[in-house]
């Protein structure tokens, strides 16, 4: 089984700051740092490092080489991405002195996909593979639509969750990854447990993995739900924590573990994350769980 990420590229600029700055407010960084990001990105580098066969499709701007040299030295396939013209998709970051951060993303080449880009990034896609996606990227329904018809599985993070997911065949989705924020837009239900009710009442093919910080984690489908606690961790930048949990599930599914055997492997790579500065850099490789 492979995955097929058609997955967001960014520059990520992290600046180190007391709070988070509110309406009005001027505050001076304590330091600017830049890393290669995007949950695109994050997620294939999450893959690869768990030992999955990942596939990675993407458009990527001027200036962005080092993203496609970080995803190839983490072991993904970057034969697929497509150099453009253009400014790449970039995030400015705010973490605050408790790891807690705040992300405004400028998407830059990562919505500039076409349906025959899809076609060609897909071409070699067979049933059983995984089609996974984000909502940092366009041309979802193209996507979603080629996927079902070569048989394979789709995989979908609704983040960050606004308008363009009206656009997506949510019935289409076989596997959601959604944080608490997500999960309540999706449902219309806040508290976790009501979330994964509602989910199965409207989505009763589909089966969802809900993240919730130091809460841990669900799984649920229509055969029940499975909960994994969260390992605890000093939390210094809490970046890329639902990739690296996104990431280190599908390659355990892949491997042919159990949900709860995924659960707990994504829950002790996700600790790690947040223990470092910074998004796929921070990520963890297999051997250090």
């Amino acid at each position: 089984m492979k995955v097929y990420n058609l997955g967001s590229l960014n520059v990520d600029y992290v600046y180190s700051v007391d709070h988070f700055v509110s309406a009005g407010e001027t505050i001076s960084s304590e330091k600017m740092e830049v890393f290669p990001g995007g949950k695109g990105l994050n997620q294939s580098v999450a893959l690869a490092r768990a030992g999955a066969a990942v596939i990675h499709g993407a458009l990527l701007g001027d200036g962005a080489d080092f993203l496609a040299e970080q995803l190839a030295s983490s072991g993904v396939d970057i034969s697929k991405i497509k150099r453009v013209t253009g400014s790449p998709g970039h995030a400015i970051i705010q973490v605050d002195a408790s790891g807690e951060n705040c992300i405004m993303i400028y998407p830059g080449t990562n919505r500039c996909l076409d349906a025959s880009y899809v076609e060609d990034f897909l071409s070699d896609a067979e049933e059983g593979d995984v089609l996974l996606a984000q909502n940092e990227t366009n041309c979802l329904r193209d996507a979603f639509a080629l996927a079902k018809k070569k048989g394979m599985k789709i995989a979908f993070n609704p983040s960050p969750y606004n308008g363009f997911i009206d656009s997506v065949p949510k019935e289409s989705v076989d596997l959601w990854f959604c944080n608490e924020t997500e999960g309540a837009a999706l449902t219309g239900v806040s508290d976790p447990d009501g979330i994964c009710e509602e989910f199965i009442e409207k989505y009763p093919a589909s089966s969802l993995v809900l993240t919730l910080g130091e809460s841990g984690s669900m799984y649920c489908d229509k055969l029940g739900v499975t909960r994994q606690s969260a390992y605890r961790a000093e939390a210094v930048d809490t970046t890329a924590a639902g990739d690296t949990f996104t990431g280190y599930y599908l390659a355990c599914i892949a491997s042919g573990k159990s949900v709860a055997e995924a659960l707990a492997t994504a829950s002790r790579a996700s600790a790690i994350t947040v223990s470092r500065m910074g998004a796929s850099s921070s990520i963890p490789m297999i051997e250090e769980l």
